[in-house]
């Protein structure tokens, strides 16, 4: 007789679809935004929360927007990814993303491919609810990598340190 390995009815329910709506929600329909010109190419810009980023062509008090956009993509996809997690009842007590972009050497110097690498550690955390939660961010709400051009390839790796 041939035993089939079969997921607990909890475990199913758990990799589901988990309801983002709790941050969702709370999404503004139109962001704004200003840019302010301080000095040579020295800008500081302002989000419509009031929050400030430095962008600095010589890189001596600021960052370039290349970099920020970077973080814009790192930061939708772990947040996706980390509520998806809790929601799916994992415990993070570690969670760290890198990323890296490969760009057109020549003008415009888009990014052809976004690699990135998330490191975390917790409790209940496998590779399956992992590879649910990133489909999940990008295919259904990850709205930063839906603005992205079609052509350029993100590429998606993740290491579970201390798994339990």
């Amino acid at each position: 007789m041939e035993k089939h390995m079969s997921e607990s009815s909890d475990e199913r329910e758990q990799l589901m679809d988990p309801e983002l709506s709790a941050y969702k929600d709370q999404i503004l329909p139109v962001n704004k935004s200003r840019l302010t010109l301080q000095r040579d190419l020295y800008f500081v810009g302002t989000t419509q929360r009031g929050y400030e980023v430095e962008y600095d062509v010589r890189y001596e008090e600021g960052c370039s927007p290349t970099e920020t956009f970077l973080l814009s993509i790192a930061g939708c996809i772990s947040i996706d990814v980390v509520h998806i997690l809790r929601k799916m009842r994992c415990e993070i007590t570690h969670y760290e993303m890198s990323a890296e972009g490969t760009r057109n050497l020549t003008p415009p110097q888009y990014y052809t491919s976004v690699d990135l690498m998330i490191h975390l550690s917790g409790k209940g955390i496998t590779p399956k609810k992992i590879d649910r939660a990133i489909d999940l961010s990008l295919n259904k709400y990850c709205s930063v990598y839906h603005s992205l051009r079609k052509d350029m390839a993100v590429n998606i790796k993740y290491q579970i340190d201390g798994a339990s």
